[in-house]
Protein backbone atom coordinates (compact mmCIF):
# COMPACT_ATOMS: atom_id res chain seq x y z
CA UNK A 1 0.00 0.00 0.00
CA UNK A 2 2.76 2.51 0.76
CA UNK A 3 4.25 2.05 -2.75
CA UNK A 4 1.44 2.13 -3.95
CA UNK A 5 1.01 5.44 -2.48
CA UNK A 6 4.54 6.95 -3.23
CA UNK A 7 3.13 6.01 -7.09
CA UNK A 8 0.09 8.03 -7.00
CA UNK A 9 1.99 10.52 -5.62
CA UNK A 10 4.05 10.91 -8.33
CA UNK A 11 1.94 10.62 -10.72
CA UNK A 12 -0.10 13.80 -8.92
CA UNK A 13 3.48 15.68 -9.07
CA UNK A 14 4.08 14.90 -12.94
CA UNK A 15 0.37 15.59 -13.62
CA UNK A 16 0.82 19.01 -11.72
CA UNK A 17 4.23 19.67 -13.60
CA UNK A 18 2.74 18.73 -17.02
CA UNK A 19 0.10 21.34 -16.72
CA UNK A 20 2.48 24.22 -15.81
CA UNK A 21 4.28 23.10 -18.60
CA UNK A 22 1.63 23.36 -21.14
CA UNK A 23 1.20 26.68 -22.42
CA UNK A 24 -1.65 29.02 -23.34
CA UNK A 25 -1.37 28.61 -26.71
CA UNK A 26 -1.10 24.59 -25.61
CA UNK A 27 -4.24 25.37 -23.75
CA UNK A 28 -6.55 27.10 -25.84
CA UNK A 29 -5.38 26.86 -29.35
CA UNK A 30 -7.49 23.69 -29.45
CA UNK A 31 -10.75 24.59 -27.81
CA UNK A 32 -10.80 27.47 -30.05
CA UNK A 33 -10.33 25.78 -33.37
CA UNK A 34 -12.78 23.14 -32.40
CA UNK A 35 -15.60 25.79 -32.38
CA UNK A 36 -14.16 27.47 -35.16
CA UNK A 37 -14.51 24.39 -36.97
CA UNK A 38 -17.69 22.92 -35.65
CA UNK A 39 -19.42 26.01 -36.84
CA UNK A 40 -17.42 27.01 -39.70
CA UNK A 41 -17.27 30.28 -38.37
CA UNK A 42 -16.16 33.52 -40.53
CA UNK A 43 -13.87 35.12 -37.94
CA UNK A 44 -13.36 35.14 -34.63
CA UNK A 45 -11.27 36.88 -31.93
CA UNK A 46 -10.47 35.00 -28.44
CA UNK A 47 -7.79 36.51 -25.59
CA UNK A 48 -7.02 35.13 -22.07
CA UNK A 49 -5.82 37.06 -18.94
CA UNK A 50 -4.31 34.97 -16.50
CA UNK A 51 -3.66 36.35 -12.60
CA UNK A 52 -3.80 39.93 -14.08
CA UNK A 53 -1.96 39.09 -17.88
CA UNK A 54 -2.36 38.92 -21.31
CA UNK A 55 -1.39 35.50 -21.66
CA UNK A 56 -3.01 34.63 -24.90
CA UNK A 57 -4.53 36.20 -27.84
CA UNK A 58 -5.66 34.33 -30.91
CA UNK A 59 -6.94 35.51 -34.00
CA UNK A 60 -8.72 33.11 -37.33
CA UNK A 61 -10.94 33.63 -40.75
CA UNK A 62 -12.06 36.72 -42.42
CA UNK A 63 -13.28 40.04 -42.10
CA UNK A 64 -15.76 39.52 -44.68
CA UNK A 65 -15.58 36.03 -46.15
CA UNK A 66 -14.25 36.22 -49.50
CA UNK A 67 -12.49 39.13 -48.89
CA UNK A 68 -9.00 37.11 -47.97
CA UNK A 69 -8.64 40.41 -45.26
CA UNK A 70 -7.96 37.98 -42.25
CA UNK A 71 -9.25 39.13 -38.43
CA UNK A 72 -6.13 40.79 -36.73
CA UNK A 73 -6.52 41.52 -32.80
CA UNK A 74 -7.02 45.23 -33.61
CA UNK A 75 -9.94 44.57 -36.11
CA UNK A 76 -12.87 46.89 -35.15
CA UNK A 77 -16.13 43.77 -33.96
CA UNK A 78 -19.47 45.02 -32.52
CA UNK A 79 -19.64 44.27 -28.79
CA UNK A 80 -22.91 44.57 -28.70
CA UNK A 81 -24.94 44.51 -25.08
CA UNK A 82 -20.72 44.45 -23.68
CA UNK A 83 -21.13 48.07 -24.41
CA UNK A 84 -23.85 48.03 -21.20
CA UNK A 85 -21.03 47.68 -19.09
CA UNK A 86 -18.85 51.37 -20.57
CA UNK A 87 -22.12 53.08 -20.08
CA UNK A 88 -22.15 51.97 -16.24
CA UNK A 89 -19.07 53.09 -15.93
CA UNK A 90 -19.76 56.59 -17.28
CA UNK A 91 -22.41 57.01 -15.13
CA UNK A 92 -19.79 55.98 -12.06
CA UNK A 93 -17.81 58.51 -13.03
CA UNK A 94 -20.16 61.42 -12.97
CA UNK A 95 -20.44 60.15 -9.82
CA UNK A 96 -17.19 60.03 -8.63
CA UNK A 97 -17.18 63.78 -10.01
CA UNK A 98 -20.13 64.74 -8.47
CA UNK A 99 -22.56 65.44 -10.82
CA UNK A 100 -24.73 62.72 -10.12
CA UNK A 101 -26.06 60.64 -7.69
CA UNK A 102 -27.06 57.10 -8.61
CA UNK A 103 -30.42 57.62 -6.44
CA UNK A 104 -31.08 60.50 -8.35
CA UNK A 105 -34.84 60.46 -9.99
CA UNK A 106 -34.90 60.04 -13.95
CA UNK A 107 -37.33 63.25 -14.33
CA UNK A 108 -34.85 65.33 -12.47
CA UNK A 109 -32.68 65.20 -15.70
CA UNK A 110 -35.48 64.10 -17.99
CA UNK A 111 -38.21 66.46 -17.59
CA UNK A 112 -40.15 64.40 -19.97
CA UNK A 113 -39.62 61.14 -19.17
CA UNK A 114 -42.74 58.89 -18.52
CA UNK A 115 -43.32 55.35 -17.41
CA UNK A 116 -47.11 53.66 -18.07
CA UNK A 117 -47.70 53.90 -14.59
CA UNK A 118 -47.45 57.38 -12.60
CA UNK A 119 -45.74 55.75 -9.46
CA UNK A 120 -43.02 55.07 -11.06
CA UNK A 121 -42.69 57.69 -13.34
CA UNK A 122 -42.36 59.80 -9.85
CA UNK A 123 -39.70 56.97 -8.57
CA UNK A 124 -37.62 55.68 -10.85
CA UNK A 125 -34.00 56.23 -9.99
CA UNK A 126 -30.88 56.78 -12.75
CA UNK A 127 -29.94 52.52 -10.78
CA UNK A 128 -33.16 51.17 -11.73
CA UNK A 129 -32.24 52.14 -15.46
CA UNK A 130 -29.18 49.60 -15.50
CA UNK A 131 -31.09 46.77 -13.56
CA UNK A 132 -33.50 45.29 -15.52
CA UNK A 133 -36.44 45.29 -12.64
CA UNK A 134 -38.85 48.13 -13.81
CA UNK A 135 -41.37 46.27 -14.54
CA UNK A 136 -41.18 46.52 -18.78
CA UNK A 137 -41.42 42.96 -20.38
CA UNK A 138 -38.56 41.30 -22.08
CA UNK A 139 -37.17 43.55 -24.82
CA UNK A 140 -40.06 46.31 -24.71
CA UNK A 141 -39.86 48.44 -27.48
CA UNK A 142 -36.79 46.79 -28.87
CA UNK A 143 -38.43 47.19 -32.37
CA UNK A 144 -37.32 50.86 -32.00
CA UNK A 145 -33.69 49.96 -32.02
CA UNK A 146 -33.64 47.07 -34.37
CA UNK A 147 -33.38 45.87 -37.15
CA UNK A 148 -31.03 48.80 -38.82
CA UNK A 149 -31.04 51.14 -39.76
CA UNK A 150 -34.28 52.44 -39.05
CA UNK A 151 -36.18 56.21 -38.03
CA UNK A 152 -35.97 56.51 -34.34
CA UNK A 153 -34.72 59.23 -32.15
CA UNK A 154 -33.60 58.56 -28.81
CA UNK A 155 -36.70 60.92 -28.08
CA UNK A 156 -38.92 59.16 -29.45
CA UNK A 157 -37.70 55.87 -27.35
CA UNK A 158 -38.35 58.37 -24.40
CA UNK A 159 -41.75 59.35 -25.87
CA UNK A 160 -42.32 55.58 -26.52
CA UNK A 161 -42.10 54.58 -22.98
CA UNK A 162 -45.80 55.85 -21.33
CA UNK A 163 -47.60 53.24 -23.61
CA UNK A 164 -45.14 50.12 -22.54
CA UNK A 165 -47.32 48.22 -20.35
CA UNK A 166 -45.95 46.44 -17.55
CA UNK A 167 -45.60 42.65 -16.92
CA UNK A 168 -45.02 43.28 -13.74
CA UNK A 169 -44.69 45.52 -10.94
CA UNK A 170 -41.58 47.81 -10.31
CA UNK A 171 -38.59 46.45 -8.33
CA UNK A 172 -40.33 42.92 -8.30
CA UNK A 173 -38.79 40.79 -10.93
CA UNK A 174 -36.15 40.24 -13.93
CA UNK A 175 -36.54 40.98 -17.54
CA UNK A 176 -33.57 42.38 -19.78
CA UNK A 177 -34.56 45.68 -21.47
CA UNK A 178 -32.43 47.59 -23.59
CA UNK A 179 -34.79 50.89 -23.78
CA UNK A 180 -33.85 52.47 -20.35
CA UNK A 181 -29.79 51.95 -21.25
CA UNK A 182 -30.87 53.91 -23.93
CA UNK A 183 -32.73 56.82 -21.16
CA UNK A 184 -29.26 56.00 -18.90
CA UNK A 185 -27.47 57.32 -21.89
CA UNK A 186 -29.55 60.18 -21.91
CA UNK A 187 -29.07 60.87 -18.47
CA UNK A 188 -25.13 61.04 -18.73
CA UNK A 189 -25.77 63.16 -21.27
CA UNK A 190 -27.49 65.79 -19.32
CA UNK A 191 -25.54 65.21 -16.07
CA UNK A 192 -21.95 65.78 -18.07
CA UNK A 193 -23.06 68.22 -20.31
CA UNK A 194 -22.17 66.95 -23.68
CA UNK A 195 -23.73 64.13 -25.69
CA UNK A 196 -23.42 60.46 -24.74
CA UNK A 197 -20.63 59.64 -27.51
CA UNK A 198 -18.53 62.34 -26.99
CA UNK A 199 -18.63 61.98 -22.95
CA UNK A 200 -17.65 57.83 -23.63
CA UNK A 201 -14.62 59.28 -25.78
CA UNK A 202 -13.63 61.42 -22.95
CA UNK A 203 -14.17 59.56 -20.12
CA UNK A 204 -13.53 55.77 -20.69
CA UNK A 205 -12.26 55.14 -23.86
CA UNK A 206 -9.38 57.99 -23.78
CA UNK A 207 -8.75 57.96 -19.79
CA UNK A 208 -7.80 54.29 -20.60
CA UNK A 209 -6.15 53.99 -23.53
CA UNK A 210 -9.48 52.05 -25.49
CA UNK A 211 -7.27 53.71 -28.42
CA UNK A 212 -9.61 51.74 -31.29
CA UNK A 213 -12.93 51.94 -29.53
CA UNK A 214 -15.45 53.72 -31.62
CA UNK A 215 -18.88 55.13 -30.77
CA UNK A 216 -21.27 57.63 -33.03
CA UNK A 217 -19.79 58.70 -36.22
CA UNK A 218 -16.18 56.79 -37.58
CA UNK A 219 -15.32 55.87 -41.10
CA UNK A 220 -14.36 52.43 -41.65
CA UNK A 221 -11.97 53.32 -44.22
CA UNK A 222 -10.03 55.43 -41.90
CA UNK A 223 -10.29 53.04 -39.14
CA UNK A 224 -9.64 49.41 -40.77
CA UNK A 225 -9.45 46.73 -40.09
CA UNK A 226 -13.03 46.41 -39.51
CA UNK A 227 -15.50 43.10 -38.98
CA UNK A 228 -18.20 42.29 -41.45
CA UNK A 229 -21.56 40.61 -39.75
CA UNK A 230 -22.51 37.61 -41.43
CA UNK A 231 -25.65 35.77 -41.27
CA UNK A 232 -26.24 32.23 -40.79
CA UNK A 233 -27.38 30.65 -44.02
CA UNK A 234 -27.98 26.99 -44.09
CA UNK A 235 -24.76 24.97 -43.16
CA UNK A 236 -22.81 28.76 -44.04
CA UNK A 237 -22.82 32.71 -43.26
CA UNK A 238 -23.37 35.33 -45.78
CA UNK A 239 -21.46 38.46 -45.21
CA UNK A 240 -23.56 41.61 -44.36
CA UNK A 241 -21.34 44.22 -46.20
CA UNK A 242 -22.26 47.84 -45.27
CA UNK A 243 -22.99 49.98 -48.23
CA UNK A 244 -22.30 53.54 -46.30
CA UNK A 245 -18.39 53.80 -45.67
CA UNK A 246 -19.72 56.06 -42.49
CA UNK A 247 -20.93 54.64 -39.48
CA UNK A 248 -24.03 56.76 -38.25
CA UNK A 249 -24.74 57.21 -34.58
CA UNK A 250 -28.06 54.72 -33.67
CA UNK A 251 -30.80 54.69 -30.86
CA UNK A 252 -28.95 52.80 -29.03
CA UNK A 253 -25.49 53.51 -28.69
CA UNK A 254 -25.35 53.09 -25.02
CA UNK A 255 -27.07 49.95 -24.97
CA UNK A 256 -25.60 48.35 -27.60
CA UNK A 257 -23.44 50.50 -30.32
CA UNK A 258 -19.88 50.63 -29.55
CA UNK A 259 -17.07 48.50 -31.49
CA UNK A 260 -13.71 47.55 -29.98
CA UNK A 261 -11.31 45.53 -31.26
CA UNK A 262 -9.65 42.27 -29.00
CA UNK A 263 -6.26 44.25 -27.80
CA UNK A 264 -9.08 47.17 -26.49
CA UNK A 265 -11.60 44.68 -24.54
CA UNK A 266 -8.57 42.90 -23.10
CA UNK A 267 -7.13 46.44 -21.69
CA UNK A 268 -10.78 46.89 -20.69
CA UNK A 269 -11.05 43.68 -18.92
CA UNK A 270 -7.77 43.59 -17.31
CA UNK A 271 -8.34 47.08 -15.59
CA UNK A 272 -11.16 45.32 -13.73
CA UNK A 273 -9.42 42.54 -12.55
CA UNK A 274 -5.95 43.60 -11.75
CA UNK A 275 -6.29 47.55 -12.22
CA UNK A 276 -3.14 49.93 -12.04
CA UNK A 277 -3.18 52.98 -9.56
CA UNK A 278 -3.72 54.96 -12.57
CA UNK A 279 -7.04 53.14 -13.25
CA UNK A 280 -8.09 53.38 -9.75
CA UNK A 281 -7.53 57.13 -9.72
CA UNK A 282 -9.50 56.94 -12.85
CA UNK A 283 -12.57 54.95 -11.39
CA UNK A 284 -12.20 54.17 -7.12
CA UNK A 285 -12.59 51.07 -5.87
CA UNK A 286 -15.70 53.23 -3.88
CA UNK A 287 -17.78 53.50 -7.42
CA UNK A 288 -16.06 50.22 -8.74
CA UNK A 289 -18.17 48.34 -5.82
CA UNK A 290 -21.72 49.32 -7.35
CA UNK A 291 -21.49 47.94 -10.80
CA UNK A 292 -20.68 44.30 -9.47
CA UNK A 293 -23.39 44.61 -6.42
CA UNK A 294 -26.23 41.68 -7.32
CA UNK A 295 -29.46 44.18 -7.65
CA UNK A 296 -31.82 42.27 -9.83
CA UNK A 297 -31.53 38.00 -8.65
CA UNK A 298 -31.72 36.23 -12.49
CA UNK A 299 -33.25 33.03 -13.31
CA UNK A 300 -31.37 30.07 -13.71
CA UNK A 301 -31.78 27.76 -16.41
CA UNK A 302 -31.78 24.13 -16.02
CA UNK A 303 -28.60 24.04 -18.26
CA UNK A 304 -26.91 26.72 -16.13
CA UNK A 305 -27.72 24.34 -13.20
CA UNK A 306 -26.35 21.38 -14.55
CA UNK A 307 -23.38 22.59 -16.36
CA UNK A 308 -22.05 25.18 -13.81
CA UNK A 309 -24.01 24.30 -10.56
CA UNK A 310 -24.59 27.82 -10.24
CA UNK A 311 -26.54 28.55 -7.16
CA UNK A 312 -26.51 32.90 -7.29
CA UNK A 313 -27.34 34.88 -10.42
CA UNK A 314 -27.91 38.21 -10.82
CA UNK A 315 -27.76 41.68 -12.51
CA UNK A 316 -25.51 44.85 -11.32
CA UNK A 317 -24.85 48.03 -13.12
CA UNK A 318 -24.00 46.69 -16.39
CA UNK A 319 -22.89 43.21 -15.63
CA UNK A 320 -23.99 39.73 -14.64
CA UNK A 321 -22.87 37.92 -11.47
CA UNK A 322 -23.30 34.42 -10.74
CA UNK A 323 -21.15 31.41 -9.21
CA UNK A 324 -19.80 28.74 -11.48
CA UNK A 325 -18.53 25.78 -9.96
CA UNK A 326 -18.05 27.29 -7.12
CA UNK A 327 -16.47 30.34 -8.03
CA UNK A 328 -17.42 33.83 -8.65
CA UNK A 329 -17.87 35.12 -12.29
CA UNK A 330 -18.56 38.83 -13.85
CA UNK A 331 -20.01 38.52 -17.17
CA UNK A 332 -21.87 39.86 -19.90
CA UNK A 333 -22.46 38.99 -23.68
CA UNK A 334 -23.57 40.78 -26.35
CA UNK A 335 -25.33 39.58 -29.53
CA UNK A 336 -26.89 41.81 -32.59
CA UNK A 337 -27.95 40.63 -35.87
CA UNK A 338 -24.11 38.81 -37.40
CA UNK A 339 -21.97 40.24 -34.24
CA UNK A 340 -21.72 37.51 -30.95
CA UNK A 341 -19.33 38.57 -28.10
CA UNK A 342 -18.78 37.68 -24.75
CA UNK A 343 -16.67 38.91 -21.79
CA UNK A 344 -16.04 37.03 -18.53
CA UNK A 345 -14.13 37.55 -14.96
CA UNK A 346 -12.79 35.29 -12.26
CA UNK A 347 -12.29 38.05 -10.30
CA UNK A 348 -10.95 35.95 -7.32
CA UNK A 349 -8.41 34.84 -9.53
CA UNK A 350 -7.56 37.89 -11.59
CA UNK A 351 -8.74 35.52 -14.50
CA UNK A 352 -10.86 36.04 -17.45
CA UNK A 353 -11.75 35.76 -20.94
CA UNK A 354 -12.99 38.15 -24.23
CA UNK A 355 -14.44 36.52 -27.61
CA UNK A 356 -15.63 38.70 -30.62
CA UNK A 357 -17.46 36.68 -33.48
CA UNK A 358 -18.31 38.27 -36.36
CA UNK A 359 -21.39 35.51 -37.02
CA UNK A 360 -24.90 34.33 -36.06
CA UNK A 361 -23.06 31.91 -33.70
CA UNK A 362 -25.39 32.07 -30.79
CA UNK A 363 -24.23 28.22 -29.71
CA UNK A 364 -20.55 28.58 -31.02
CA UNK A 365 -20.31 31.49 -28.04
CA UNK A 366 -22.17 29.19 -25.99
CA UNK A 367 -19.57 26.29 -26.32
CA UNK A 368 -16.94 28.69 -26.47
CA UNK A 369 -17.10 30.37 -23.65
CA UNK A 370 -18.30 27.15 -21.41
CA UNK A 371 -14.88 25.36 -22.62
CA UNK A 372 -12.82 28.26 -21.38
CA UNK A 373 -14.93 29.06 -18.21
CA UNK A 374 -13.61 25.26 -17.13
CA UNK A 375 -10.26 26.27 -17.19
CA UNK A 376 -10.34 28.71 -14.87
CA UNK A 377 -13.44 26.88 -12.55
CA UNK A 378 -13.15 23.47 -12.69
CA UNK A 379 -10.84 21.87 -15.31
CA UNK A 380 -11.40 18.23 -13.97
CA UNK A 381 -15.03 19.06 -15.17
CA UNK A 382 -14.04 20.09 -18.21
CA UNK A 383 -15.75 18.28 -21.54
CA UNK A 384 -14.85 18.20 -25.10
CA UNK A 385 -16.47 20.71 -27.80
CA UNK A 386 -18.39 18.05 -29.47
CA UNK A 387 -19.60 16.82 -26.41
CA UNK A 388 -21.53 20.68 -25.20
CA UNK A 389 -22.24 21.02 -29.37
CA UNK A 390 -24.12 18.19 -29.71
CA UNK A 391 -26.18 18.15 -26.65
CA UNK A 392 -27.41 22.10 -27.83
CA UNK A 393 -28.09 20.44 -31.01
CA UNK A 394 -30.19 18.03 -29.73
CA UNK A 395 -31.96 20.53 -27.89
CA UNK A 396 -32.63 22.40 -30.49
CA UNK A 397 -33.51 20.11 -32.83
CA UNK A 398 -36.42 18.70 -30.24
CA UNK A 399 -37.55 22.92 -29.76
CA UNK A 400 -37.73 23.59 -33.57
CA UNK A 401 -39.96 19.94 -33.59
CA UNK A 402 -42.45 20.84 -30.55
CA UNK A 403 -42.67 24.52 -30.26
CA UNK A 404 -42.14 25.82 -34.43
CA UNK A 405 -44.80 25.53 -36.30
CA UNK A 406 -44.58 24.07 -39.62
CA UNK A 407 -45.40 27.03 -41.80
CA UNK A 408 -43.89 25.37 -44.84
CA UNK A 409 -46.80 25.06 -47.37
CA UNK A 410 -47.57 28.92 -47.66
CA UNK A 411 -48.97 31.01 -50.70
CA UNK A 412 -49.33 34.49 -51.05
CA UNK A 413 -52.69 36.32 -49.26
CA UNK A 414 -54.55 37.80 -52.20
CA UNK A 415 -55.95 41.20 -52.07
CA UNK A 416 -59.57 40.11 -51.93
CA UNK A 417 -59.10 38.07 -48.95
CA UNK A 418 -57.87 40.43 -46.79
CA UNK A 419 -59.91 43.77 -47.82
CA UNK A 420 -61.29 43.61 -44.87
CA UNK A 421 -57.43 44.81 -42.97
CA UNK A 422 -56.75 47.11 -45.93
CA UNK A 423 -55.09 50.23 -44.82
CA UNK A 424 -52.84 52.59 -42.51
CA UNK A 425 -52.31 51.07 -39.23
CA UNK A 426 -50.86 52.55 -36.15
CA UNK A 427 -49.30 52.09 -33.04
CA UNK A 428 -48.78 54.60 -30.30
CA UNK A 429 -44.83 53.53 -29.61
CA UNK A 430 -44.12 51.78 -32.92
CA UNK A 431 -45.67 54.25 -35.56
CA UNK A 432 -47.72 53.54 -38.72
CA UNK A 433 -47.74 50.62 -40.69
CA UNK A 434 -49.08 50.05 -44.12
CA UNK A 435 -51.03 46.81 -44.77
CA UNK A 436 -51.40 47.52 -48.56
CA UNK A 437 -51.91 46.00 -52.56
CA UNK A 438 -48.43 44.98 -53.65
CA UNK A 439 -48.33 43.80 -57.29
CA UNK A 440 -50.37 40.59 -57.25
CA UNK A 441 -50.94 40.18 -52.90
CA UNK A 442 -50.86 42.47 -50.10
CA UNK A 443 -47.79 44.00 -48.25
CA UNK A 444 -47.11 44.63 -44.56
CA UNK A 445 -44.73 48.03 -44.34
CA UNK A 446 -43.53 49.71 -40.83
CA UNK A 447 -42.80 53.26 -42.06
CA UNK A 448 -39.86 53.83 -39.62
CA UNK A 449 -38.86 50.79 -39.83
CA UNK A 450 -38.20 50.08 -43.76
CA UNK A 451 -36.41 46.82 -43.28
CA UNK A 452 -39.50 45.38 -42.02
CA UNK A 453 -41.20 45.06 -44.71
CA UNK A 454 -42.46 41.91 -46.39
CA UNK A 455 -45.81 40.13 -48.55
CA UNK A 456 -48.53 39.00 -46.32
CA UNK A 457 -48.36 34.88 -46.76
CA UNK A 458 -51.64 32.57 -46.08
CA UNK A 459 -50.48 29.82 -44.26
CA UNK A 460 -53.61 27.49 -43.65
CA UNK A 461 -56.21 29.96 -41.73
CA UNK A 462 -53.37 32.34 -40.51
CA UNK A 463 -51.74 34.77 -42.27
CA UNK A 464 -47.80 36.04 -41.87
CA UNK A 465 -45.36 38.46 -42.64
CA UNK A 466 -42.51 37.22 -44.85
CA UNK A 467 -40.03 39.99 -44.26
CA UNK A 468 -37.57 40.64 -46.84
CA UNK A 469 -34.59 40.89 -45.11
CA UNK A 470 -34.89 37.30 -43.35
CA UNK A 471 -35.98 38.84 -39.85
CA UNK A 472 -38.37 36.71 -37.60
CA UNK A 473 -41.25 35.85 -39.03
CA UNK A 474 -44.99 37.15 -37.85
CA UNK A 475 -47.85 36.56 -37.59
CA UNK A 476 -51.25 38.84 -38.14
CA UNK A 477 -54.11 38.56 -35.93
CA UNK A 478 -57.16 40.72 -37.53
CA UNK A 479 -58.93 42.57 -34.83
CA UNK A 480 -61.17 40.93 -32.78
CA UNK A 481 -63.48 42.11 -29.84
CA UNK A 482 -64.08 45.53 -28.80
CA UNK A 483 -60.61 47.20 -29.23
CA UNK A 484 -60.25 46.52 -32.67
CA UNK A 485 -56.30 45.99 -32.45
CA UNK A 486 -54.61 44.94 -35.50
CA UNK A 487 -52.01 42.35 -33.63
CA UNK A 488 -48.40 40.17 -34.23
CA UNK A 489 -46.47 37.71 -32.82
CA UNK A 490 -43.69 35.36 -33.15
CA UNK A 491 -44.25 32.46 -35.77
CA UNK A 492 -41.38 31.14 -33.31
CA UNK A 493 -42.31 31.95 -30.05
CA UNK A 494 -38.57 31.47 -28.57
CA UNK A 495 -37.12 33.89 -31.29
CA UNK A 496 -34.75 37.13 -30.71
CA UNK A 497 -36.96 38.38 -27.57
CA UNK A 498 -36.10 42.05 -29.29
CA UNK A 499 -38.73 41.23 -31.54
CA UNK A 500 -41.24 41.99 -29.16
CA UNK A 501 -44.11 42.12 -32.17
CA UNK A 502 -46.48 40.73 -29.23
CA UNK A 503 -46.48 44.44 -27.51
CA UNK A 504 -47.95 45.97 -30.65
CA UNK A 505 -51.24 47.00 -30.90
CA UNK A 506 -52.46 48.74 -34.12
CA UNK A 507 -55.48 50.98 -35.05
CA UNK A 508 -56.63 51.80 -38.35
CA UNK A 509 -56.01 55.92 -39.33
CA UNK A 510 -56.85 55.58 -42.87
CA UNK A 511 -57.07 53.87 -45.85
CA UNK A 512 -54.28 52.71 -48.67
CA UNK A 513 -53.02 56.08 -50.03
Amino acid sequence: MRRLAEVLSIALLLAAGAAQAQTPKDRFDPLVDAVVARYRLPGIAVGVIENGEVVYRHTAGELALGSGQPVTPDALFKIASNSKAMTSALLARLVQQGKLRWDDPVKRWIPAFRMYDPWVTEHMQVGDLLTHRSGLGEGAGDLMLWPEPNGFTRQDIVAALAYLKPRYSFRAGYAYDNLLYVVAGEVAAAAGGAPYETLLRREVFEPLGLARCQVGTWRRDALAPVAVPHASRGDGFVPLAPTDPVVHPTTMEAAGGVQCSLDDMLIWARQWLAPTPQQLAWLPQAQRDPLWTPYTPMPISAQRRAWDGTKLYAYGYGWRIADVDGVQTVSHTGTLSGMYSALYLVPGRRDGFVVLINGDAEDARTVLVEVLLKQFTAPEKARSVAAYADELAAKESHRHASRVPDTSRRQAATRKELAGLLGVWRDPWFGEARLCPSGDGVAFEAIKSPRLRGPVMRVGHGYLVQWEHGDAEAWLHAPTGKSGNLQMSKVDPDADFSYDFEDLAFKRVRGCD
